[in-house]
């Protein structure tokens, strides 16, 4: 029996994170009740991005030109770079508006459970990039995980010999965290972390 486009479109939405089966049916049909105010439009945007994204061939980012904006854009410090393994964390460190550099997106983590090795991802590239002789500080922005420590470690091996400093990003205890309510990994981390404070 073919599948109607209604259970194809149903299908097509579970696919996506944080949306089972239920939930996609709901969103489905919410679409389908407002098609010329969302349907369509929404239609037309997924095809438009799916014609016009790329991966920027400098960073590893996605937009829709290369160099993306973050790498096209001159008032960003080019000294500093900051890892990450993937463009939602580089989404995420861009929404603070903390970091003013520019980014390397591994596209993952080191894995050997998952057979992903330093080949699968985007290493190499970063290497080159530490060595340009305007490059002074790599900040390490991967995550607290097992696979996301092993990269670190191995990026920092990797990057020994640039003539960049090799930073990471502090792990411990977050704004408005309460201690009681922390696992022992991250209660750890902040207590190794620590520093003094200036008056």
């Amino acid at each position: 029996m073919p599948v109607s486009e209604i259970d194809r479109l149903i299908q097509l939405l579970a696919r996506l994170p944080g949306l089972g089966p239920r939930s996609a049916r709901r969103a489905a049909l919410h679409l389908i009740k407002r098609r010329t105010g969302l349907l369509e439009p929404l239609a037309q945007a997924l095809a438009a991005a799916a014609q016009s994204i790329r991966q920027c061939g400098v960073c590893g980012n996605i937009d829709t030109r290369d160099p993306c904006a973050i790498c096209a854009e001159e008032t960003r410090d080019g000294t500093t770079i900051c890892v990450v393994e993937d463009v939602a964390d580089l989404w995420a460190l861009e929404r603070t508006a903390a970091f003013g550099g520019r980014y390397h997106v591994l596209g993952g983590t080191l894995s050997a459970l998952d057979g992903r090795g330093p080949d699968e991802i985007n290493i190499d590239a970063l290497v080159r990039r530490a060595r340009a002789e305007t490059v002074t500080e790599i900040i390490l922005a991967t995550s607290a995980t097992v696979e996301g420590q092993t990269t670190a470690h191995y990026l920092t091996d990797r990057l020994a010999d640039c003539g960049a400093v090799v930073s990471r990003l502090a792990h411990g205890v977050p704004v408005g965290g309460e201690l009681d309510y922390l696992d022992d990994g991250t209660l750890s981390a902040a207590l190794k972390a620590r520093r003094p404070l200036e008056s």
